[in-house]
């Protein structure tokens, strides 16, 4: 059992002169090895302990992903202290719960976040000192500078030679590592405390579902408090000697996202983590460029598609059957489109996993087809977060992949009796990766962790290949007026992946006679579509053309429809409402890694959900959706 201080010291042992951060602070990127890492490390830690930082303390880190987020939370676990890793779109009283919360002392943020923490710092009592990691105007008198931090480690480390490696010797695996709060997709966000154990574990078991050679390099394009990119990322390539690259900080958030295109093409990453909204991103530009090329590149490039959706199949079954026939077309695909578009991805791009929400069959058909697979993964940050994943070696497109190793799973039903392999019911698992439990929460605690077991609240089943299959969360499952229960995720997520003119979808039912829905149209669409119709936006006609519009896109997956076969008629919504704002982080209907917060959209709504079972509502064509286009609309 080791710490993550005993495993970054392997690897500094193992590796010592790999590259294992690179960043890009000026017009290239810089390699900092391990060695050079850990001397600075070390640096840090002793600037922390010479500021009576000590075992259990709590130090948030509020900070865009850059080499001085990974030397502070190393620097933090190498004193014993707990780090707070916190999400950069938080602010206001999400950011003070968490702080609070946590019994935070002391803050660590950059220049960009600093503003934030400035406006709570008298609702702070507790925060003693907040370190900048840049300069900024007007710090308080116990405030300092990293750099000011780094200045006194030196002297620590020359006045007490040895004192770092003691402490940090003193740290046992069970002691914790991180409290890391949920993003929250129903109620107050839960900090799940997170141990050194549970962190070393984790990588050891994703390290049995695939190989990352010393060589390998990623782009950190997730934020890097999301467990995902911490295991997967910084503790994973860490083990293995291979190295990680963080987004050139741009001079604005959306700066920063720009430089993510630019960035992929200097590191040439092997291995890309992704999630669902990243992906599409990914895709449609893929798309708008091949459009740019003209209607012939366009028709090739469609063709190519659906030749490789036709020879790849689920992945595990490509070439089968008489679809071998395609091989040499695909290879000359594969020249002259598909490898111009991994050209984009920096053209060493082996695959993405891909984590976070479901991430859509057609998504993965589609990035498996261009030759750069995004192979689907299931965790949740309780588990640490990996609990399966397809790799290159073993898929199965549509599925979240095998099990990791030094890992137990059962399927339960809703008394917890274990079901038989192909039965659905609630994800639960055992093994190492299992937090020690949520921060000053026992109750939540108790229901969630029992008999070492984790209760993950999403529903599953595993085939008879070993696959695992995730459906959605077992919490949100609707309920049909004759008691059948069935997922509303993935049928969401395809009608926004397959219509340009939605963009968020949450069905309901609670044991009703039939199913609805409440829309949030793509606004710019329905107004290209109104425009070309020759209508004016702000007309009661215009409106109910909008309307028509996305009962036509829901009519899609009904019999008869372009993708009819999908899913049950009687799952699908029979009205809807439309709503005249979309869903931000900011109105709280997304949280932070862009899931729909479904209690909190259906508390808001609840009038509109109930008008849905009235005559009135169950005609889409009602003066509250007519009202309601329009308004949205001319916002």
């Amino acid at each position: 059992m080791k710490t993550i201080v005993e495993l970054f010291e392997e690897s500094v042992r193992r590796y010592a002169n790999n590259p294992y951060i690179w960043e890009k602070l000026s017009d290239k990127y810089e390699p900092t090895t391990y060695l050079q890492t850990k001397e600075e490390v070390y640096r840090l830690a002793a600037g922390l302990l010479s500021l009576g930082v000590k075992k259990g303390d709590k130090i948030a880190l509020l900070s865009e992903g850059r080499k001085l987020w990974i030397l502070s939370e190393l620097a933090i676990l190498y004193t014993g202290a707990v780090n707070v890793p916190l999400s950069v779109k938080l602010d206001g009283k999400d950011l003070l719960f968490r702080l609070e919360h946590s019994e935070t002392s002391i803050v660590i943020v950059s220049g960009q976040q600093a503003s934030k923490i400035k406006a709570l710092r008298e609702e702070l009592p507790n925060v003693k000192r907040v370190i900048y990691l840049d300069k900024i105007e007007g710090i308080l008198a116990d405030d300092l500078y990293i750099d000011d931090v780094f200045a006194l480690g030196d002297k620590f480390l020359k006045d007490n030679p040895g004192k770092v490696e003691e402490v940090s010797k003193s740290i046992k695996p069970n002691d914790f590592a991180n409290i890391s709060y949920t993003s929250g997709t129903t109620a107050d966000p839960k900090g799940i405390i997170l141990s050194h154990r549970n962190y070393t574990a984790n990588v050891e078991q994703a390290l049995t579902l695939m190989d990352i050679p010393t060589n390998y390099k990623t782009l950190l394009i997730l934020p890097l408090d999301h467990s995902f990119a911490h295991v997967a990322g910084i503790y994973s390539f860490m083990a293995s000697g291979a190295s990680i690259a963080t987004v050139k900080v741009g001079k604005s958030p959306m700066e920063t996202l720009k430089n993510i295109p630019q960035n992929i093409k200097e590191i040439k990453p092997n291995l890309l983590l992704s999630v669902p909204a990243l992906a599409k991103n990914f895709k449609k530009n893929i798309e708008n460029g091949i459009k740019a090329k003209g209607k012939f590149t366009e028709k090739l490039f469609n063709h190519a598609l659906s030749v490789a959706y036709k020879y790849n199949k689920e992945g595990w079954n490509k070439g089968t059957g008489f679809t071998f026939i395609y091989k040499p077309l695909l290879w000359l695909y594969d020249k002259i489109l598909f490898s111009k578009i991994r050209e984009v991805f920096g053209g060493e791009l082996d695959f993405f996993i891909g984590g976070g929400a479901l991430l859509d069959i057609e998504l993965q058909r589609f990035y498996y087809a261009i030759g750069i697979p995004m192979l689907q993964g299931y965790g949740l940050s309780e588990a640490t977060p990996i609990i399966s994943s397809n790799s290159l070696k073993r898929h199965k497109l549509g599925s979240s992949g095998h099990l990791v190793k030094y890992l137990d799973l059962k399927i339960c039903d809703e008394n917890g009796n274990e079901l038989p392999i192909g039965q659905k019911g609630e994800i639960v698992v055992k093994g190492e990766n299992v937090m020690v439990g949520y921060w000053k929460n026992e109750k939540a605690t108790a229901e969630t962790v029992r008999d070492g077991w984790l209760y993950t609240g999403d529903m599953g089943y595993m085939d008879k290949d070993g696959f695992l299959y995730v459906l959605g969360r077992f919490k949100s499952l609707l309920i049909s007026s004759d008691g059948e229960k069935y997922s509303p995720e993935g049928i969401e997520e395809s009608l926004v992946q397959h219509s340009k003119f939605i963009d968020n979808v949450v069905l309901h039912n609670n044991q009703k006679p039939y199913t609805t829905a409440l829309i949030v149209p793509a606004k710019e669409a329905i107004k290209k579509a109104i425009t070309e119709k020759g209508l004016s936006i702000d007309s009661e006609d215009a409106a109910k053309y909008g309307i028509e519009i996305l009962n036509n896109e829901v009519a899609k997956f009904k019999p008869g429809g372009e993708f009819g076969d999908m899913f049950p008629e009687r799952w699908l919504p029979t009205t809807f409402a439309v709503l005249d704002e979309p869903f931000s982080e900011q109105n709280g209907f997304i949280n932070s890694t862009l899931k729909v917060v479904r209690g909190k959209v259906e508390k808001h709504f609840s009038d509109r959900l109930e008008h849905l079972y009235t005559p009135d509502g169950k005609n889409v064509i009602n003066k509250k959706n007519i009202d309601s286009l329009i308004k949205l609309l001319k916002n």
